[in-house]
């Protein structure tokens, strides 16, 4: 019989598009999606749609025609709002030359991989992870290089010498997400300057994913950044998205930190990727950005009592392992005797209706866990805990 792949290859496509991986959370959603009773935490949101103090004006910009081509590097009232919110969280001063408004989170990463990688070219990343990087990265024909962190249940951990030794004379870039999806593993002050300190040495960019900074449950209100670091000359490039801290998954809008004299670039990148992001749109996100900050903070109270019912009742039962999460809404959890995280994530979704998403989707380090994501209703999150406590005693 021949396979799907093989028939493909007729038509002369890319080998690095024609072998690009399938997503593993995307084949348990596609398994059970729409079901009834489902208590979803396979994919990365929330519950929450977006609120109205942000939908509305970007309704009423598109009604009141705001629907022709707009900047390429975002319209100004929202760079300058983004100035502000990094101000006011992050404490550095900076300027609307600094950002550029694009199409997701996921496209400021494949814009970010455009400017400094391509074929042939070796990133080095932290895994478990978030698949999207490693795969943009080589479908763009570069090769993503693993680096694990490593597990016990008093938290992950990094090997600074492990992660310098997977840097070869290819190597353009660290890309370094913290608070880590799927593992909420945070790097201190200390890490991030240890980190910063090799891409010096090796003279490397970092991408620096800090998306979920703002989720965070440690001391003050964000995580560490490599911001309160960074000096003059640093290659970095911040990505970000407006996605998780203001429920807007499926408004796809992101924006890039980057030094002002890359703003060109990244312009014409946008230029031949999207040509900008709808105006009406950005409009919803600089409301987002100037007034979300208490709808923020309510998000993080509600995922920070999630996550207590979650690790308290799978904790109770003696048969789960993790390591608390420092930020980010996932809990990436292993359960006794369970080795195979697809063919287990899709009987739990069978038997209890449960969306899990299976570890081995997260790539080195992941098979054997899965990832629940707990930004969710504490009901919700209640009555997952109790459908995995009676698949977990089900297994005696």
């Amino acid at each position: 019989m021949t396979s799907p792949q093989s028939s493909l290859e007729r038509f002369h496509l890319r080998a690095e598009a024609l072998h690009a991986p399938p997503s593993g959370i995307v084949a348990v959603v596609d398994h059970a999606r729409g079901r009834d009773g489902l208590v979803p935490l396979w994919v990365g949101e929330g519950d929450l749609p977006t609120p109205q103090f942000i939908s509305e004006p970007a309704a009423a910009a598109l009604l009141e025609g705001e629907t022709f081509y707009t900047w390429q590097q975002g319209i100004p009232e929202l760079r300058e709002a983004l100035a502000r919110y990094y101000e006011r969280h992050f404490g550095i001063r900076s300027g609307p030359r600094d950002y550029v408004v694009v199409g997701s989170g996921m496209q400021a990463i494949q814009l970010a991989i455009q400017a400094i990688a391509g074929a042939g070219d070796e990133c080095v990343y932290l895994s478990p992870a978030w698949p999207n990087f490693a795969a943009a990265l080589e479908i763009a024909g570069g090769r993503a290089v693993p680096v694990g962190l490593d597990f016990a249940e008093t938290g992950w951990t990094l090997d600074m010498s492990r992660l310098e030794a997977a840097i070869t004379p290819r190597t353009r870039a660290l890309f370094i997400n913290t608070p880590s999806n799927p593992t909420g593993w945070a790097a201190t002050r200390e890490t991030l300057s240890a980190i910063l300190e090799i891409a010096r040495r090796h003279g490397l960019w970092i991408v620096a994913d800090e998306i979920y900074s703002l989720f965070w449950y440690g001391q003050g209100t964000r995580a560490p950044s490599f911001l309160d670091i960074q000096e003059d000359g640093d290659r970095i490039l911040y990505v970000n998205s407006f996605s998780k801290n203001w429920a807007m998954t499926g408004w796809r809008v992101g924006w890039i930190k980057a030094p002002p004299a890359l703003m060109p670039v990244f312009e014409n990148l946008v230029q031949y990727s999207t040509s900008g992001v709808p105006q009406f749109m950005q409009r919803g996100a600089t409301v987002a950005l100037d007034d979300g900050d208490d709808l923020i903070a309510s998000h993080r109270q509600r995922a920070s009592e999630a996550l207590e019912i979650l690790t308290s009742r799978l904790g109770a039962t003696g048969r789960v392992r993790f390591a608390r999460p420092g930020g980010a809404f996932y809990l990436f959890f292993e359960i006794e005797g369970v080795s195979d995280s697809m063919a287990s994530a899709l009987r739990i979704v069978d038997e209890t209706g449960v969306g899990l998403a299976p570890g081995v989707a997260f790539g080195l380090g992941g098979e054997g866990f899965f990832r629940a994501c707990f930004n969710r209703d504490l009901g919700q999150i209640a009555e997952a805990a109790a459908r995995l406590e009676g698949f977990i005693a089900a297994r005696n």
